[in-house]
């Protein structure tokens, strides 16, 4: 009995001994790090300083994608609007200004080309005259003063031809200034409908739109106070975008690829496994010591990773999704095995 009895107590104690020295966890194919349930936050800013005129949601509630969070006030761009309005108008009428003087000094290069053409006859008619009247004086025809008087309307007439065709010239000219105008005021109507279009620009982004599809997570400004641009505004967290940061160690990491598979186990509902999967893994270490000699030290390289949750069971559960809470993510570091049967996926039903 007494042998008996001291072969029982060195089983248990062999037994003791053997669960004390197996390893914890599920194995040696997986590795898990600590860590806490994050989210994309978004800061909803104005893009233009003003007063907040109204904030369409309140804190915790679910706003979807497109939809309108706040309304800043826009007196002063409506009236910015209504200036570059009138400027545009006035700009139109410019330009229908600067197109009757087109045609106008059209009109007056038809005129001036009509003059030339009178002008080259007269011409024309006074040197035949001067041709028929030097034949005669020649003769002793006609008196010397009669020939010099012909002779005076040739250079007159002469000099109304060339009037005329500098006035054509001029006439020409004052058409491709006029033309110059008009372009220069068609310019003008583009620039001030440019003007309009970036005041209504600014108008519309008055209204500032949800992102993404998520919650209100806090507000951060209130109605009635005057931010300025850039400020955010209020703060919308994508409940359809939530992992778990943790770290593991550069003996580790190095088996770690995105899309692993992973599980998530949050410290307050222990009796749940959330199914993730690997969307990030540091290139470079997050704690470093100052020198790497030994392989002791080496081991305390650590990277970050990320688990993530799928979206499709996020929005399943989106009322129940809730940050910060703590947890441990669970890491298959071989394909080949399988879960155990703690770390199978579980969700509430």
């Amino acid at each position: 009995m007494i042998l008996g009895t001291a072969i029982a107590g060195a089983a248990v104690v062999l037994v003791l001994l053997w669960r004390m020295l197996q390893p914890e966890g599920p194995g040696p194919g997986f590795a898990s790090g600590n860590g806490r349930i994050e989210a994309t936050e978004i800061d909803v800013s104005a893009k233009l300083g003003g007063r907040i005129d109204e904030i369409l949601v309140r804190e915790g509630a679910f706003v979807e994608a497109g939809q309108p969070l706040v309304r800043m006030q826009t007196s002063t761009l409506e009236a910015q609007r209504q200036e570059a309005m009138a400027m545009r108008r006035q700009a139109i009428a410019s330009v229908a200004t600067a197109k009757a003087q087109v045609a106008m000094r059209e009109s007056e290069l038809a005129a001036a080309r009509a003059n030339i053409v009178e002008a080259e006859s007269a011409l024309d008619a006074a040197e035949r005259r001067l041709v028929r009247a030097e034949e005669l004086a020649r003769e002793r025809a006609m008196p010397q003063q009669e020939l010099d008087d012909i002779r005076a309307q040739v250079r007159a007439s002469r000099a109304a031809v060339a009037a005329a065709r500098a006035q054509a010239v001029a006439a020409e000219s004052a058409i491709s200034a006029a033309r110059t105008q008009v372009e220069g005021s068609e310019y003008a109507v583009e620039a001030v409908a440019a003007t309009v279009g970036r005041v209504e620009a600014d108008i519309r982004d008055s209204i500032l739109f949800s992102p993404r599809p998520g919650r209100v997570q806090y507000l951060i400004a209130q109605p009635g106070e005057v931010v300025s641009p850039g400020a955010p505004v209020l703060n919308v967290v994508d409940l359809g975008d939530v992992y778990m940061t943790f770290f593991l160690p550069e003996t580790v990491v190095g088996r770690v690829g995105l899309g692993t598979e992973a599980r998530i186990v949050l410290d307050a509902v222990p009796e749940y496994v959330i199914p993730a999967e690997i969307s990030f893994v540091a290139d470079i270490a997050q704690f470093t010591p100052r020198t790497v000699e030994t392989r002791e030290e080496r081991q305390k390289l650590m990277f970050r990773v990320r688990a993530r949750i799928d979206r499709e069971l996020l929005q399943r559960y989106l009322t129940q999704v809730k940050t910060g809470l703590p947890g441990v993510a669970w890491v298959k570091l071989d394909p080949g095995t399988p879960w155990p049967d703690n770390l199978v996926a579980r969700v509430p039903q």
